[in-house]
């Protein structure tokens, strides 16, 4: 469904991509309208990162039209799209961290003064004009590296900008972000916006894409489901569109006995990190490890795993103490962490999908120092089928997969090795609702069988839906401990911002 008027800045239809037998776009169709933000979601593996990528020009599609100002498009690569005005910025800029913000903006067509030499001044004049236009200040000439996610981001807009893009792709730009960074980024969306920009805003943040967007796509299985206006939309009908179905259990609660301590932190510091955490999880039992971002949860969850060191305190697993800096010892203890960024740090991207489902396991899979590929594939496929991860094939690069299949290799990884204790950070970070339901339905299958399960989680509907027990954290130090019958948004929130007394 089209708003009236002009026709479409861009439009395509009836697009098709595949990649060997796997078709990750079946029938893509979007419109984009100038001074319109249009929303497209669905789930992983739904296509909408495959069509972002034939927008930027990386793959060519095998079927299907693409128009711009109702003339056929034809994108070779990627600089025949930002030609054509089009610019996307993904969830993970791509900054060259050694040179300026400056460079960065203009890298490979910098301002020349006489001799081919680069006009610094013109080119820290130019990059000043354009944060002018977005209402935000940068020091052109301070290096990349060291610069937030949101200021990275805002970097890519301006670098955008300076292409005189006329179509923005926002590909999940907030997944990492504050709220208070998230206003700013959707500022400057507006901006863009009514300047007259047609801004395509892809998230799994429903809030988001009603806040922002005047329409919304939905994708499902590689096609095209239904375009509508936001305001004739609800989150349930989103979700119905999206998967097919009713997720009436998004966060399913099994029957569990809470049993012994599984794990006990004690007086755990690390100087100008966190200071003086002590808490308790129980067999069978979840605990929310709550807070802003940068109170330090992510910090204090890595030190109990032993990835980072700290000063003093003690971690007891079954009433023994592990010893500090030693993930080994934590896993030998019956501990596994599924981290907060499962690209640089679950998974090993140019690895396999059975191959990262073995890792953690590979010695016990081996026999005379020999791993047998018969071995791996068993246990790899075992995993893989429990959690429903969707994959061409187990040989496959794990980077082929979606975000959301990602993270359920990721968790495979680590309930084959059947911990006793399994701590997630950010467990459900961009993926998408489906998934996000088989992924509590995970946790709360695994606490049934007895395993604690410690949870760090930025979204509040998840932490309450799951957790027995609220942990909140407030600049390094837990300020509170709320059972699941008394914690809500608003006690939470009073905690986690240190004006709880």
């Amino acid at each position: 469904m089209s708003p009236p008027g002009p026709p479409p800045l861009l439009a395509l239809s009836g697009v098709q991509k595949s990649f060997g037998a796997v078709a990750a776009l079946r029938d893509g169709r979007l419109d984009l309208h100038a001074g319109e933000a249009h929303a497209l979601v669905g789930e992983n593996g739904a296509g909408k990162s495959t069509l972002v990528r034939i927008l930027a020009g990386v793959h060519p599609p095998d079927a299907g039209s693409m128009t711009l100002d109702g003339e056929p498009l034809v994108l070779r690569g990627p600089a025949d799209a930002r030609a054509a005005g089009i610019a996307v910025i993904y969830q993970e800029p791509t900054l060259f961290p050694d040179l300026s913000v400056a460079e960065n903006i203009f890298i490979g067509r910098q301002p020349q003064k006489s001799w081919r030499r680069i006009d610094t001044a013109a080119m820290r004049r130019k990059a000043t004009e354009l944060f002018d236009r977005l209402g935000v200040h940068l020091d052109p000439d301070r290096p990349a590296r060291g610069l937030s996610i949101a200021d990275q981001q805002l970097v890519e807009i301006a670098k955008a900008l300076s292409f005189d893009a006329r179509i923005l792709v926002m590909d999940e730009p907030t997944a990492a972000l504050s709220g208070v960074e998230v206003e700013r980024l959707f500022a400057v969306a507006r901006s863009l916006r009514d300047a007259g920009a047609a801004v395509l805003f892809i998230s799994h943040r429903f809030d988001e894409v009603f806040a922002l967007c005047q329409r919304v796509t939905v994708m499902r299985d590689g096609a095209w489901v239904s375009t509508d206006p936001t305001d004739a939309m609800t989150v349930d009908g989103l979700v119905r569109r999206m998967v097919g179905r009713d997720i009436s259990a998004l966060f399913p609660h099994v029957d569990k006995t809470v049993g012994d301590p599984a794990i006990e932190v004690r007086g755990l510091t690390s100087a100008g990190v966190f200071d003086d955490v002590s808490f308790t999880v129980r067999a069978g039992e979840i605990v929310a490890l709550a807070g802003l971002v940068g109170a330090g949860r992510s910090e204090v969850v890595r030190a109990v795993f032993g990835v980072d060191r700290y000063d003093s305190g003690e971690v007891l697993v079954a009433g023994r103490r592990l010893p500090t800096g030693n993930p080994g010892a934590a896993i030998a203890a019956g501990l596994a962490l599924v981290p907060e960024d499962r690209r640089q740090q679950g998974l090993v991207m140019d690895l396999s999908v059975e191959r990262n489902a073995t890792l953690v396991r590979r010695w016990k899979l081996s026999r005379l120092g020999l791993l047998g590929f018969g071995a791996e594939r068993r246990s790899a496929q075992t995993w893989t089928q429990r959690l429903q991860v969707k994959a061409g094939s187990l040989g496959a690069d794990v980077s082929t997969l979606s975000g959301g299949n990602q993270q359920k290799v990721v968790l495979a990884k680590w309930l084959a090795t059947e911990p006793t204790v399994l701590i997630v950070d950010e467990p459900t970070r961009g993926i998408d609702v489906g998934t996000k339901a088989e992924v509590h339905r995970l946790l709360s299958e695994q606490a049934a069988r007895g395993v604690a399960v410690l949870m760090v989680s930025s979204e509040l509907p998840e932490v309450l839906g799951m957790a027995d027990r609220v942990l909140v954290m407030h600049e390094g130090r837990l300020v509170d401990d709320i059972p699941s019958d008394r914690a809500d948004e608003e006690s939470v929130m009073f905690a986690a911002t240190g004006s709880a007394s």
